[in-house]
């Protein structure tokens, strides 16, 4: 009986130390915490988060008002950031964000006012009054567009995924060399290009255009961009395969107009004043707001108001050459800001002494006014002899891609009156569109 007792215990005893050793020890539970949202530099999930867009009649003061900040504070704020941010224009229509305290106070911590899709503003309320103005980081992507016109340009490069601020760019780049009222069904080009993009995959617009190739009614034309390294001060231009500029001196109009309203003329009937007297300049009739450009490149020498010239503008191109741009509604350069030929410096209005909206254009040579149409413009300068031999190491790389890049091909199927456009690969061609006549 003793041993049958004991067996059992050892039996008993086993079986205890088996099942410890076969016991599986416990998993820890993984805990999922959610990710924190960092926008403009905060931990969104800190605040209470207001997003709106300012209406028109908005200021800053009724947004602050309306958030529970006093007419005093608002007072500072504005007085302590003026440096920096004006807070009297805020524009409508642009969105904005407010940062205040969970708490019970529900305090205003940060205001931020996106300028555009890149730039934004932040007025710091925390702790002391600040402004910061910052810009979301931008990637460029390198892209390669072949088009061929159908029936415009713009149709062309938009059915290749490419913006209108592309085709702007392409024919300010050619503006000079081709008359795109004139193109040819079956005109082709092809196109290097850079657009911009923010990291979440917003397109925020093209950066440039490093080189193109324009084939009008079977003649290449080629336009590299390219500034000479040496000089800072040189604005960056397009030339051709052989160093030759695309450029004109200057454009031979300050705007797209519809019609000249009033020449150049020693003796003309002033329709404000009521009298005779000398008429300087070239008036251009357009709708208000019409985007006005300097004819060259330059620096902007006045820019201001007067009685009888309204909003203006005034550029001297180098020390022989000026021009100026009356009767503005809008001015958007600053005096001893340089600006490219093309660029935007106004738009139309009817300031000053103007019966309509138009823009009257003076020209001066050597201090004096004289008619643009009849006084013989310069040409723009090729690149200088020293620069040639930089220039076309750099351009021989991209000549080569650009002349690799297929061009597009354009058949005409008569049996079917179908035009058909293909873009070859080597062995085959891809078809890209079809269009019924």
């Amino acid at each position: 009986m003793k041993k049958f007792l004991i067996a059992s215990y050892c039996c008993l005893f086993g079986l205890l130390v088996g099942c410890q050793k076969k016991e599986v020890p416990k998993k820890t539970a993984c805990v999922e915490y959610p990710e924190l949202v960092k926008k403009y530099g905060f931990f969104l999930d800190n605040y209470e988060v207001i997003n709106d867009t300012i209406q028109p009649g908005d200021s800053f003061g009724t947004i602050m008002d309306e958030n529970g900040v006093g007419r005093s504070t608002v007072f500072e704020i504005s007085n302590k950031v003026k440096d920096s941010f004006n807070v009297a224009r805020i524009n409508a229509g642009k969105p904005y964000t407010i940062l205040k305290s969970k708490d019970s106070l529900h305090h205003i911590k940060a205001f931020i006012y996106q300028k555009n899709k890149v730039d934004y503003t932040i007025i710091n309320l925390s702790d002391s009054i600040y402004v910061e103005n910052k810009h979301k980081k931008v990637i460029t992507k390198r892209k390669v567009l072949n088009g061929i016109i159908e029936s415009s340009l713009s149709e062309a490069i938009q059915k290749d995924h490419g913006s209108a601020y592309l085709t702007h760019l392409i024919a300010g780049i050619y503006q000079w060399n081709i008359d795109f009222f004139r193109i040819q069904k079956g005109d082709r080009f092809k196109i290097i290009y850079y657009d911009k993009y923010l990291e979440d995959g917003t397109y925020v617009g093209v950066k440039g255009v490093e080189a193109a190739v324009f084939e009008h009614n079977g003649t290449p034309f080629y336009g590299f961009e390219y500034e000479i390294p040496e000089d800072k001060t040189a604005l960056t231009s397009y030339y051709d395969e052989k160093a030759k500029s695309l450029q004109s001196f200057f454009l031979k109009a300050p705007l797209q107009f519809s019609r000249i309203s009033s020449r150049f003329s020693p003796r003309r009937f002033h329709p404000v004043q009521k009298r005779w007297k000398a008429h300087k300049g070239t008036d251009y009739a357009a709708p208000h707001g019409t985007p006005i450009w300097s004819t060259a490149n330059g620096t902007v020498e006045k820019a201001g108001y007067t009685r009888g010239n309204g909003k203006y503008v005034k550029v001297r191109h180098n020390q022989k050459y000026s021009t100026q741009y009356l009767h503005m509604s809008k001015i958007d350069v600053k005096k001893g800001q340089v600006v490219k030929q093309g660029q935007m410096i106004g738009r139309v209005g009817s300031t000053g002494l103007a019966t309509g909206p138009h823009v009257c254009y003076r020209f001066w040579v050597n201090g004096k006014q004289v008619d643009p149409y009849r006084h013989k413009l310069p040409s723009a300068k090729d690149l200088p002899e020293a620069h040639k031999k930089a220039y076309f190491t750099y351009i021989e790389s991209l000549k080569k891609e650009l002349d690799n890049i297929p061009f597009k091909e354009l058949k005409i199927n008569h049996t079917t009156d179908e035009i058909t456009f293909t873009e070859s690969d080597g062995n085959k061609s891809l078809e890209s569109a079809t269009r019924a006549l």
